[in-house]
């Protein structure tokens, strides 16, 4: 930074030349932004002093004026131009300037300036993209002219000043930060989104933004500072088991939602209104409710069927109206008495009679003249090379090679001499050369597509040189690596003195030119294949005098070649027409350009060169440079050939150009475009013209008609034009036609853009070794409008996008590769290279670096835009840049981009010459390699083709729902039952025991010693154990504590608050003893309070809980410093610990009056963040234990295991009833100690030899994930499953059938069987409607059809069926069970497998919601609810869940067919969106496969916006490959966009105790900002 008020003119020539050094190995990427900086701030330093006061307000020069890539702290002045030039130019923004189009954008910008667009800009978490240091990260104050050393030490010591002062008082600069930036909470980003105006740019502020980029470093080393603002989402930052329940702001279920919420401000459904989140949403919705251009074409007919329909093509569409056009001749080949009989006979010719001459003349780096070749240097070696290939590589009875055979040549584009001598060498030889590039590492752009040329070539042999073999990369024992998907090669080295001199009596076979295969010329398509175009003997032969006729070459002429000799123009000039007619060739290669942008100007004024041929990029890099060279002369140029002439950016290039050039002798006629394609070479030149006649003129056409592939001349709308130069006319000896690029090659007409063919005998003659797609492209026979083909000559397609215009003149608009057809429009990506870089990428794109392709989603074409963004660019300059780039796109070509993304300076891949690889570009993006800094997707502005959002039609019970018997309009009535409860065999005994109360005093006399419980700690060791008699004596003392100390009475609340095991068990039978009605509650997480106590507070307040039953440590925990923090300690009811009781019996124990009477409540959070209560009476208790009992066989000889959460649900059944009520022996583990022994669960079940193991998801997962490696270890350590007759989940969601699968197969090898694990299904109104037992048949699997389920139908459909979703019985009714599934609207039933909400009535429904205000009428709703029509008298309890009841093929065992019930999902959490009904699970599953470094996945919506949450497991570089990857896969299959994508670490997502995701947790989570997220994406 030192430099900035250096002016670089006055420098040293040495200085500069190492500054210009400098700035290349930036440009490659050689070096560090940063080590460029300090080594630049190293050589600038003896000068700055000096010329501190030198006048800086030097004006730019036109040709930089909307180009020069100059850094902020270079001031761009006139004498080092060319040393920058190639930083700006680059390597390809130079084809596209144009300064009529940059003013057109300009305009077009300022247009959309007037009606502002407020784009919501992404919130990015600093420290993932750190890009720069605090040394070099310029505070927004220091904006003054110069900075000496002085100024920045006084900077430095200001940091570390404030960096002592504040690291004692983080929240200083955390509200520092805060407010200077209005998107992100986490301390450590201070970017100025948004509004620029705000800021006061006063000194403290610069200081600030300094420091939080200190602090952004140390940020990334520990994410756990005390900058972080605490994690309310998660306990504990990896474990998934030990969540919190619920959110701060839950919905009591029983408060009306409206209640709860009013104290917050209700602008969004209970998010407090200035959460800066939602506000970038708002702005994200008023962008989208602005009108779409693109009529909406409605793609889908919502039927049964969505139907893809073709969309109606728009009435106003120009079309073409010309008239068929003509093949166009071009003049004949003229037949010329010495042209040669070959083209190594013109070699042997010259090498013979023109020895001295010279051939080809090398040049070194610095651009002076190495060595020159001569004719008679150039025929000896070549002759001693073919003489080599074929006697001097194996043995003369089996040669290596024979005369047909391919071989590669790898030479480096700066040693021309040695790729002459192999070619030639090669053509002698007649062995088959396959020139390719030199390559450099594994990991080469495309060098996997390069080993299929080889590949499909068969070539098994490589030449190249020893300088060249040293470079390539080798393996550890020096042998050259085997690149990827190459095949095995042999590598030769063509150094003469490895050569052998040919015997006397050798002479090569020279024969007439044929049709056999001379080289092979490899090309890339638009997928990034490479294929290998073969050129015939007679091919080269014809086009090397096609070539000498249209550009009169003369024997002896010298000419300067810019271009790659390996292929193309540059080989056909540059090394076989220039053989042919004794040229002297000049070749000049990119390293040279590079480093020395003038040297093919000097080249062709030194030599007096009559023939130059470049690119447009070489003409870019010249003019930038040529101030330098004042006596610099061109006027021996006859012909200056541009090769890329064709690409239509090409005109300003060579119009400026010439502009600089005329006053060096540069003729306007002496430029020559032509157009050419690998497959037909050259396809059209134009011939130098002579002096002073007129120059061609140029076509001006409207961008709108080139959309739909027709000629307009544009005159009204200057913005949206295109000005193209012709490419001259035909060649010699061929014959061209226009065709309809897409379809059968039909001719097209005069003013009808298509794909130009030609017959030649110039031209290639097939793809080698791939005769499929050879066909297609070689033998084209052209057809007219009838369909009849206009003749039998074969056309070559030539993959270039034209017209022939005006004289027969040949008129180029791009290329088939570049074009990107969208809704029926055709556009080409150089065009919108083109706009992007006119809307001033100075800034922001790095070296004009800009890639554009298409990617197909969602049945169309998508634009994705792809730009390098240079070191010190600022987020809000891109993000700037972005939108522009949006509107400005949208302006000139009315096409929305789906996507547009900025990826870090250097990192895109590249082509040999330095361009980017545009296929292997889309390759990374689609995988999510590509790493991009910054991204904006567009898909709601895109995205035209979506279905018609549903409409509901109206509810109401019409005549054809009448019911007939058991069946509902045609089909039997979707219900179901489990056996019926019966007369259990003991009359006496279940008379005596109504209550569970009464069963244990009665085993306690009966069976004193029976081992009821037993606890096992993570060891496996049994830490405590409950007989019969001990149960009900600590029971006992539970309950004289109760009445003494509590002072309860009877009826009161009472909260458990124990970790998992026996303590609670006793605790809840002496609240039974003491006729109190006990509350289970999760204990807080002692490392979480701040989470995790609000829930246990608010259940406690919740139900009014008299009293609090728990151990010492709980205790101390509720009353400690820490707790104060979160909650009110001094308000807690009574707290009794029951560690240490005295041996007290209560004087009697209570009975209740009636079994209606309650027993507990049951307290649970919803996945929707609902907090319920229900009330469970003891007749239902002890029907569900029956229920139970009958379902899984369960005696006092029995053993179960028990590992899940003890504290609602089935689980706290199981866990604390179950065993009283049957008398069989319960092993309760912990679900904690699974994280400190993973193995502890299976290993006991093994032990034990358990028959029958009760698990909840979330213990199934951690096995799953953190054993699913080790089955062969725990083999050995003798675990054995094959005892295990059931495994059943309990859990209140639809079955996760991937998860019980994959534990299945993971854990088959140890004996386990695949029939035994299996799913419960319970609700809040019904604990326990479904668990597979011991006699009913297994649990059935259909495939649903999902595109159906989201219109609430179900559509059975096969396995595989694209769109299916499996879904798996949720078990076997209970016994006493009646399910029914009713229309959730209407409240009739339904009928077999349809969807509806699933209904139960069993004598275990729970007897309502524990309300505080009693609203009778929502637990009526709920809990007692009629059918409309149809069985009007059972009463029914209403689950939540949608579901459906199919009648299976099985047989259940009372003989009947068995009725599966299959759970769809729970109706809150379902999303409405576009009128149909989402499950938030199937989107999820969607988003998990998109990407490998997705660990998780949530999604919510928020004002008909959806939301994706996104754990990244990867680096955080990969954050933003997700964004596009999330957006197309949740389009693709579910017909949705993604309005925000948010990615956060992992384990952010809060699941509870039955492993759920908390959405509406972390909905409001994300709402007031809390998630910490490393990037969100605001999808537009």
């Amino acid at each position: 930074m030192a430099d900035r008020g250096v002016d670089l003119a006055v420098l040293p020539k040495e200085v500069r030349e190492q500054l210009a050094e400098l700035e290349l190995e930036l440009s490659e990427g050689d070096i560090t932004q940063k080590g460029y900086e300090k080594k630049r701030a190293k050589i600038l330093a003896p000068f700055v002093p000096q010329t501190q006061n030198v006048d800086v307000s030097i004006k730019l020069a036109p040709g930089l004026s909307s180009d020069a890539t100059s850094s902020p702290n270079v001031i761009p002045v006139a004498a080092p131009r060319q040393h920058r030039a190639h930083r700006s130019g680059g390597t390809r923004d130079d084809r596209y300037r144009s300064d009529i189009h940059t003013e057109a954008v300009q305009a077009a910008l300022a247009r959309h300036k007037e009606e502002k667009m407020a784009l919501p800009m992404p919130t990015k978490r600093r420290s993932a993209f750190v890009q720069s240091s605090a040394e070099n990260c310029t505070p927004p104050d220091t904006s003054s002219a110069s900075e000496d050393e002085g100024s920045l030490r006084r900077r430095q010591a200001a940091i570390s000043a404030m960096l002592a002062q504040n690291l004692q008082s983080p929240e200083y600069w955390i509200n520092r930060s805060v407010q200077s930036s209005s998107t992100s909470s986490s301390a450590s980003s201070t970017l100025s989104h948004g509004d620029g105006k705000t800021h006061n740019h006063n000194h403290s502020q610069g200081q600030t933004s300094v420091l939080a980029d200190v602090l952004a470093h140390t940020r990334i080393e520990s994410s756990s500072s005390s900058s972080v603002p605490p994690d309310v989402t998660s306990t504990v930052p990896q474990d998934r088991n030990s969540r919190v329940d619920l959110p701060p702001n839950i919905v009591v279920k029983g408060m009306s939602r409206g209640q709860s919420r009013s104290s917050m401000m209700d602008t969004a459904g209970g998010v407090p209104a200035h959460s800066r989140v939602s506000t970038k949403i708002q702005q994200l919705l008023n962008t989208l409710k602005r009108p779409k251009r693109p009529p909406l074409n409605e793609f889908f007919v919502d039927d049964t069927e969505e139907i893809v329909e073709v969309p109606q093509p728009d009435p106003n569409t120009p079309r073409p109206e010309g008239r068929q056009i003509i093949p166009v001749k071009g003049e004949p080949l003229g037949v010329v008495s010495n042209w040669p009989p070959a083209l190594q006979a013109s070699l042997a010719r010259w090498g013979a009679t023109q020895a001295k001459s010279p051939a080809l003349t090398a040049l070194d780096i610095t651009g002076k003249p190495l060595y020159t070749l001569t004719y008679g240097k150039l025929w000896s070696r070549s002759l001693k090379l073919a003489y080599t290939l074929l006697n001097k590589l194996g043995t003369k009875n089996d040669p290596v090679l024979k005369p047909g055979d391919r071989v590669a040549l790898v030479y480096p584009n700066s040693d021309p001499g040695m790729f002459w001598v192999a070619f030639y060498g090669c053509l002698l030889a007649e062995v088959i050369p396959v020139p390719i590039e030199v390559p450099l590492s594994r990991k080469d752009a495309g060098s996997q597509q390069i080993g299929f040329l080889l590949g499909s070539c068969g070539v098994g042999l490589a030449l190249t040189s020893e300088v060249c073999l040293k470079g390539l990369p080798k393996t550890q024992n020096g042998e050259i690596m085997q690149f990827k998907g190459w095949p095995r090669l042999k590598w030769v080295v063509t150094d003469t003195k490895y050569l052998t001199k040919p015997s006397k009596d050798w002479q090569p076979h020279i024969p007439t030119a044929n049709t056999d295969t001379a080289y092979i010329e490899y090309k890339a398509s638009k997928e990034g294949t490479v294929m290998g175009v073969a050129v015939s003997k007679i091919s080269m032969l014809t086009h090397c005098q096609a070539l000498t006729q249209a550009c009169n070459y003369c024997e002896g002429e010298t000419l300067v070649n810019v271009l790659d000799f390996k292929k193309d123009s540059g080989l056909w000039h540059g090394v076989l027409a220039s053989v042919m007619n004794r040229i002297h060739t000049i070749s000049v290669p990119y390293s040279v350009m590079k480093a020395c942008p003038l040297s093919w100007v000097q080249r062709v004024h030194v030599h007096k060169a009559r023939v130059a041929l470049v690119k447009c990029r070489d003409l870019h890099w010249a003019m930038m440079a040529h101030r330098d060279q004042k006596d610099t002369n061109l006027s021996s140029l006859r012909m200056l050939i541009v090769a890329d002439g064709a690409n239509p950016w090409s005109v300003s290039s060579c119009d400026a150009f010439l502009n600089v050039f005329q006053s060096h002798g540069l003729k306007p006629e002496m430029i020559c475009p032509c157009a050419s394609s690998p497959e037909a070479m050259t396809v059209a030149i134009r011939r130098p013209g002579a002096q002073g006649t007129p120059l061609p003129a140029r076509a001006i056409l409207s961008m709108a008609g080139l959309s739909h592939g027709v000629i307009r001349v544009n005159t009204e709308d200057k913005n949206s034009a295109l000005t193209v130069q012709d490419v001259g006319h035909v060649m010699p000896g061929a014959l061209m036609c226009i065709v309809k690029p897409d379809g059968p090659p039909m001719l097209c007409k005069t003013d009808e853009i298509g794909e130009i063919v030609l017959n030649s005998r110039a031209g290639g003659t097939m793809y080698y070794g791939l005769p499929g797609v050879t066909k297609n492209t070689f033998e084209v026979i052209p057809v007219n409008s009838g369909g009849t083909p206009i003749g039998d000559v074969p056309f070559t397609r030539t993959g270039l996008l034209g017209f022939i215009g005006p004289g027969s003149l040949v008129f180029v608009v791009g290329k088939i590769e570049g074009l990107l057809s969208v809704s029926g429009r055709r556009h080409n990506a150089d065009d919108l290279v083109a706009t992007a870089l006119a809307v001033e990428p100075v800034k922001t794109v790095y070296r004009g670096r800009i890639a554009v392709f298409s990617v197909t989603v969602f049945y169309d074409e998508r634009i994705v835009i792809v730009a390098e963004q240079r070191p010190d660019a600022n987020e809000e300059d891109s993000f700037q840049w972005m939108s522009r780039v949006l509107q400005a796109i949208d302006s000139i070509h009315q096409v929305g981009l789906y996507c547009l993304a900025l990826v870090p300076a250097n990192t895109l891949p590249k082509t040999p010459l330095g361009g980017i690889h545009v296929s292997e570009t889309k390759q990374h993006f689609l995988e999510g390699s590509l790493h991009p800094c910054n991204i904006l997707m567009c898909p709601h502005t895109c995205v035209t083709n979506l279905p018609k959002p549903r409409q509901k039609q109206p509810v109401g019970v019409g005549p054809a729902s009448i019911m007939v018997g058991n069946l509902v309009a045609g089909k039997r009535i979707a219900q179901a039952s489990g056996r019926d409860l019966g007369l259990i065999d003991d009359q006496e005994q279940s008379r005596k025991h109504q209550f569970l109360s009464e069963a244990l005093q009665w085993r306690a006399q009966t069976d004193p010693d029976h081992v009821l419980y037993m606890l096992l700690n993570a060891k496996g060791v049994a830490v405590s154990t409950a007989t019969c008699s001990q149960l009900h004596k600590r029971a006992e003392k539970i309950t004289a504590a109760l009445l003494e100390r509590g002072g309860i009475n009877t009826g009161d609340n009472v909260v458990l608050l124990y970790p998992p095991g026996i303590d609670l068990i006793a605790a809840f039978y002496g609240c039974l003893y003491a006729g109190c009605i006990p509350v289970t509650v999760r204990p807080p997480h002692p490392q979480n309070l701040a989470a995790t106590l609000p829930t246990v507070r608010m259940i406690i307040d919740v139900s009014k809980a008299a009293c609090i039953l728990t151990t010492q440590t709980l205790m101390k925990i509720l009353r400690s410093k820490e707790a104060s923090a979160s909650v009110n300690i001094k308000t807690w009811p009574n707290i009794l610990d029951t560690d240490d009781l005295p041996r007290k019996r209560p004087s009697q124990i209570y009975k209740p009056p009636t079994a209606e009477m309650l027993a507990y409540l049951d307290f649970s959070v919803s996945t929707t963040g609902m907090l319920t209560g229900v009330k469970i009476s003891h007749s239902a208790v002890n029907a569900l234990c029956r229920s139970i009992k009958l379902q899984c066989e369960l005696y006092s000889s029995r053993q179960i295991a028990i590992c899940m959460d003890p504290y609602c649900g089935l689980g706290f059944v199981l866990w604390c009833m179950s065993s009283v009520y049957s008398g069989h022996q319960s092993i309760l583990i912990p679900p904690m100690e699974l994280e400190t022994s993973l193995p502890l669960w299976l290993s006991t079940l093994s032990q034990y030899k358990i028959r029958d193991t009760f698990c909840s998801y979330s213990v199934m997962e951690l096995c799953t994930k953190g054993l699913g490696t080790q089955t062969e270890a725990l083999k050995a350590r003798g675990v054995n499953l094959s005892c295990v007759r059931s495994c059943v989940v309990i859990a209140e969601e639809r079955p996760r059938l991937a998860l019980t699968q994959s534990f299945s197969k993971l854990f088959k090898d140890l004996g386990l069987s695949p029939r035994a694990v299996s799913t419960a299904f319970g609700a809040r109104v019904n604990l326990a409607i479904c668990l597979q037992g011991t006699a009913g048949p297994d649990p059935s699997t259909v495939y649903v059809d999902m595109k159906s389920l989201r219109h609430d139908r179900v559509r059975l459909v096969e396995r595989g069926a694209p769109q299916s979703l499996p879904l798996m019985e949720s078990g076997t009714m209970l016994p006493g069970v009646r399910v029914i599934i009713v229309n959730p609207e209407t409240r009739g039933p339904l009928g077999d497998s349809h969807l509806g909400e699933i209904w139960v009535n069993s004598p275990h429904n729970a007897s309502g919601y524990y309300t505080i205000y009693g609203e009778e009428s929502l637990q009526a709703d709920h809990f007692n609810t009629r059918l409309s029509f149809g069985d009007t008298e059972t009463l029914w309890a209403r689950t939540g869940y949608l579901g459906f009841v199919r009648r299976t093929e099985l047989l259940d065992a009372s003989g009947d067919r068995h009725d599966a019930l299959f759970v769809v999902g729970s109706l809150d959490e379902t999303l409405e969106l576009r009128g149909l009904r989402y499950h938030p699970i199937d989107i999820e599953t969607s988003v998990s496969r998109a990407h490998r470094s997705i660990a998780e996945s949530a999604v919510f919506t928020w004002t008909n916006l959806l939301v994706v949450v996104v754990e990244l497991s990867g680096s955080e570089q990969e954050a933003l490959d997700l964004v596009p990857l999330v957006t197309n896969v949740v389009l693709k299959e579910h017909h949705l966009i993604v309005g925000v994508v948010v990615i956060v670490d992992p384990g952010v997502i809060p699941i509870n105790s039955r492993g759920e995701k908390q959405r509406m947790h972390l909905r409001d989570s994300f709402l007031a900002d809390q998630l910490d997220p490393i990037y969100v994406a605001y999808n537009m």
